[in-house]
């Protein structure tokens, strides 16, 4: 069941979804709450867990981090929804 539950959570990141990171990585130079792009979805294989590539940017475009991410508990996908208008 928990298997089940893990792949539909994977189904719902897209690539170009932001997302957040919810853990320091200071391997990285990356903390908790730093914001990123999916560059990459790949399924699961005998050598590797499923997961994503996100790549992380600074202020003015540069490339600050690409990173692995297998365990759904490290991110979590960021919705924007417009703010509707009254007339």
């Amino acid at each position: 069941m928990l298997r089940e539950v893990e792949v539909r959570e994977m189904n719902n990141i897209h690539e170009n979804d932001v997302v957040a990171l919810l853990v320091d990585q200071p391997e990285t130079g990356l903390q908790r709450g730093d914001v990123g792009t999916v560059i990459q979805v790949f399924e699961s294989t005998p050598d590797h867990s499923s997961g994503f590539i996100v790549e992380f940017v600074d202020e003015f475009g540069k490339v600050q981090a690409q990173i692995d991410v297998t365990d759904l508990n490290q991110i979590v996908k960021l919705r924007y929804r417009p703010v509707t208008v009254a007339a």
